[in-house]
């Protein structure tokens, strides 16, 4: 599917592949099991200024697209185009542009915070200040600590601070707050969302939905090297059912409500004195249950209406998909 549109295009995907192994129309052999097709033709597109996640399952497919995206690796088939530009043959005139950062970064063990990001602001095109860099990400007061001594999250946040030193145009994150503690993940967030206000085009993984839900203009989620859906996170959502749950009152069962069906109820299913309403119009339904349960004179316990969150919408297309 593609999606977006074309006015401030940075990113353009058509058709996009990557096999590992032998390469060509397929498998030599039958007994050839060596070769693996990990990215199965997909489009998406990226707008300038947006933040723009691509979900999936573990082996979907989304590291290998970002790695193409960001140049590291050429596609098997299909086109790419980053700022105008093949990412692969075109490098040196995207590099400069972009900055990325990785699942793990590499950094030398016994180099320092300091000394690190100083090593990468010398070979980053118009590089902003070491103090700058480290300030913006938290992590002045641990400039003089050598890499090996940093805790997982301290080197997150030193990934981002090289990831950033060029301030670029598109910015690559691939599991940005991976090892994070919760203050830790908002405050990166923040930052994130300071950039994406400069003008800088974000391009996102993570395996954390709330993460996604939260930053994300527009998302597209992986399965098995496809893209199963996309849009923006209320446009998947909204294709997914609410939720009401309350505990029957005493003496009552679900045969005792009023027809789910004139309340706008999809579906229902019981745990013990618990009900649990599926609907694709959750006001109606509500206001239909609390109308009911106001001249039946009846206390609705635990009553908790919702609507999908982007992870049940999540869980519920992962599931479609390997029942398939």
């Amino acid at each position: 599917m593609n999606i977006g549109d074309t006015s401030g295009r940075v990113i353009d995907v058509t058709g996009l592949r990557r096999r590992y192994g032998p390469s060509g129309g397929g498998r030599k052999n039958k007994k050839d099991t060596t070769a693996f097709e990990a990215v199965r033709g997909i489009d998406f597109s990226v707008d300038r200024g947006e933040l723009f996640a691509l979900l999936g399952t573990n082996g979907a497919g989304k590291t290998s697209t970002l790695e193409i995206l960001e140049g590291l690796a050429a596609p098997t088939g299909g086109t790419v185009r980053v700022l105008g530009h093949n990412p692969y043959t075109e490098r040196a005139k995207v590099r400069p542009r972009v900055g990325a950062m990785l699942q793990e970064g590499g950094f030398p063990a016994e180099l320092t915070v300091e000394e690190t990001v100083r090593m990468w602001a010398g070979a980053t095109t118009g590089a902003r200040p070491v103090d700058e860099a480290l300030a913006t990400v938290g992590m002045t007061r641990r400039k003089d600590v050598r890499v090996k001594q940093l805790s997982g999250g301290e080197r997150r946040r030193l990934d981002l601070a090289t990831a950033t030193l060029g301030r670029p145009e598109v910015l690559f994150l691939d599991e940005p707050t991976t090892g994070l503690d919760t203050e830790a993940r908002h405050t990166t967030w923040e930052l994130i969302r300071e950039l994406r206000a400069g003008g800088t085009t974000v391009v996102l993984t993570t395996h954390y939905l709330e993460e996604a839900e939260e930053l994300a203009d527009r998302l597209a989620i992986m399965h098995r090297g496809r893209i199963a859906t996309a849009g923006t996170v209320a446009d998947v959502v909204a294709t997914h059912p609410a939720q009401i749950s309350f505990e029957l009152p005493p003496g009552y069962t679900p045969g005792d409500l009023p027809p789910l069906a004139a309340l706008g109820v999809d579906g229902h299913e019981t745990a013990g004195r618990t009900l649990r309403l599926r609907t694709s119009d959750l006001q109606r339904a509500a206001t239909g249950l609390l109308l009911w349960a106001r001249d039946e004179g009846v206390e609705l316990r635990g009553l908790d209406a919702r609507s999908a969150s982007l992870e049940e919408a999540f869980l519920r297309i992962a599931k479609g998909l390997e029942d398939k």
